[in-house]
């Protein structure tokens, strides 16, 4: 059986998992925090290298204050906790997004997270948060325009794998697998250039409730497809 090298998920679900055990949304949030430790280390077990995840989108901004400030709070948490599991389990960590518009104390958080775990050799774990793609690409098309504008590079020179060194995920392969959790079937502005040739997965399973198990049965269902650069559903 192949495993993918880089999985990526939309971790869906957090709210309606929590509205169905008639608790608040941030306990979804919360639940899903903790699952999302336990299923790193069941993909580094299970021999995958990279585990790119969703976190908070540009999007989610438009949220209710209450829960974008309950998320952030849990965002705090959440990246302490991953310092010590990056140090522990030998995680690499990586940020995608733009960090500016996150509180100061998260966005040095965040760095020392980064910093702290960049010499470390097992999964490569990258955290989207703040992060939308159409953002990525317009912030990368900026940066190749003042390259062109100093003269680093010419027009011409500008291919498709120049493009991908100035997104968020340069020098990381694109994922062989999406997985989005909790039924919907959409890409919601998630690495729409690096997933160009990835096979999707869709599990009506909300991401708290989500297990090895479940992991093992979207790596089953990619090895059973042929790579047609289509998209996979659940049966």
């Amino acid at each position: 059986m192949a495993i993918p090298q880089h999985i990526a998920i939309i971790l869906d679900g957090n709210g309606r998992w929590a509205k169905s055990k008639g608790m608040p949304r941030n306990y979804g949030h919360v639940r899903g925090a903790k699952n999302l430790e336990v299923i790193c280390e069941d993909a580094y077990n299970m021999g995958i290298k990279y585990l790119t995840v969703y976190l908070f989108s540009t999007e989610n901004w438009k949220r209710s204050k209450d829960e974008v400030d309950a998320l952030m709070r849990l965002f705090r948490s959440y990246t302490k906790t991953c310092i010590r599991t990056a140090r522990d389990n030998n995680m690499k960590v990586r940020v995608l997004g733009d960090p500016s518009a996150l509180a100061p104390d998260l966005q040095e958080s965040l760095k020392k997270l980064v910093e702290s775990s960049k010499d470390n050799t097992g999964l490569n774990f990258q955290i989207a948060i703040n992060y939308g793609s159409r953002d990525e690409i317009v912030r990368a098309v900026r940066k190749v325009a003042e390259d062109c504008l100093d003269g680093k590079r010419s027009p011409e020179a500008i291919t498709e794998d120049v493009f991908s060194d100035y997104l968020d995920t340069a020098g990381v392969p694109d994922p062989d697998l999406l997985i989005r959790t909790s039924g919907e079937q959409r890409l919601s502005n998630y690495l729409m250039w690096q997933l160009a040739y990835t096979e999707f997965y869709f599990t009506e399973v909300p991401w708290p409730a989500f297990t090895k198990e479940d992991l093992q049965k979207a790596i089953d269902k990619y090895n059973s497809r042929e790579r047609r650069y289509g998209g996979v559903k659940e049966e």
